[in-house]
């Protein structure tokens, strides 16, 4: 009998020390991570008239932050049937509240359109993330974008560096855009004009006549591209819509208009 009971009594301080080390355990806690799961937004707040402030997390990804300005008291982020969704990327020395500041946003809302501008990895308030660094992983990043803002068919805005993110997508999953603005990308040397002469998406390409570099060489390349017109902002350098805003929306609104 003693030595059954000493048993015992080891059994049960073992079961005694494994559930204090699973209580100082902080993953043991953790909600399993569901293959596919649509995570629940973190945040939202509203800057300013019908600009919101939307923040959601992917599984094993750094958050996503965007602006999303709404053509009326409606904030979801679903678009509405026959709206046409536009998404707005940016430069390397620029963020999604460039967009805001210029007027962008507020601007196409009251045209009627669903217009978002996204801070990309490492830019504004997105953490940097290490899948982003080669092409495929980009091409993804923008496919979850779409995904969980509900956008089927948008249209890409790609200025500079983000050409880095807007090219292959437009290579590899053309079909997805209703259409696309490179604003002088980088990185258009990168692919073949056989490459380019088989995407069909309707194309509208912008640079500043002051742009003697970027914007001639991405020209020079995308001009491969079937369907696409060309808009030269007069008096404008690389960042064009910061140096001629009322232009860059005048063409941007008539590209726009086009594809409704």
């Amino acid at each position: 009998m003693p030595l059954a009971r000493s048993r015992l009594g080891l059994l049960l301080l073992g079961a005694l020390l494994t559930f204090v080390v699973y209580l100082l355990l902080p993953a043991a806690h953790q909600e399993p991570n569901v293959a596919g799961a649509r995570p629940a937004p973190e945040k939202q707040g509203r800057l300013a008239a019908n600009v919101t402030v939307h923040v959601g997390t992917v599984s094993g990804e750094p958050p996503v932050f965007y602006r999303e300005a709404l053509a009326g008291p409606q904030a979801s982020g679903t678009a509405s049937p026959g709206r046409l969704d536009v998404l707005f990327l940016h430069g390397q020395a620029f963020t999604s509240k460039t967009w805001e500041a210029l007027g962008t946003l507020a601007l196409l809302a009251g045209e009627g359109y669903r217009v978002v501008a996204i801070d990309l990895p490492g830019y504004g308030n997105s953490p940097p993330s290490e899948i982003v660094s080669k092409a495929q992983g980009r091409v993804a990043f923008l496919d979850y974008v779409f995904q969980e803002l509900g956008m089927q068919r948008p249209i890409l805005v790609s200025p500079s560096m983000s050409g880095r993110f807007a090219l292959p997508f437009l290579l590899i999953r053309g079909e997805h855009l209703a259409g696309f603005v490179p604003v002088a990308p980088v990185g258009t040397k990168d692919y073949t004009a056989e490459q380019y002469q088989q995407v069909q998406t309707p194309t509208l390409i912008m640079y500043g006549d002051r742009d003697t570099t970027l914007g001639p060489q991405a020209l020079q390349s995308l001009r491969h591209l079937p369907r696409h017109r060309v808009t030269m902002v007069p008096n404008a350098g690389h960042a064009c819509y910061l140096d001629k805003p009322e232009e860059f929306h005048q063409a941007l609104l008539g590209f726009l208009r086009q594809l409704k």
